[in-house]
């Protein structure tokens, strides 16, 4: 499904961006060697042009801080936000075909 959204994303046109991790205190930011598309507007998951699915939420870390940070893919929940309170949970399919119909 996760791969699916990659190459329709990639045939529609919709331009990627380098995706940066957050440390889990909020207070920092990670480069990573990644490019895709964001699937949430706190920019906390997202999609990489590889087709695989990444959680962008990392320990804090000096060295990380100076050379960026490399992320393992993760399995993709068929539930994004699954515990949340009410209204926060969303289908993966549903999340990723809204995120199909965004405007450019």
């Amino acid at each position: 499904m996760v791969a699916d959204f990659a190459r329709a994303a990639t045939d529609r046109g919709i331009p990627t961006v380098a995706l940066v991790a957050r440390a889990f205190s909020g207070r920092g930011r990670y480069r990573t060697r990644l490019r895709g598309w964001y699937l949430k507007p706190d920019h906390s998951i997202a999609v990489a042009e590889d087709g695989h699915f990444y959680i962008l939420s990392v320990a804090t870390s000096l060295r990380a801080r100076l050379s960026g940070i490399e992320l393992a893919p993760s399995v993709p929940p068929l539930t994004i936000g699954e515990g949340a309170r009410d209204g926060e949970s969303l289908p993966l399919a549903t999340l990723l075909a809204l995120r199909l119909d965004e405007p450019l």
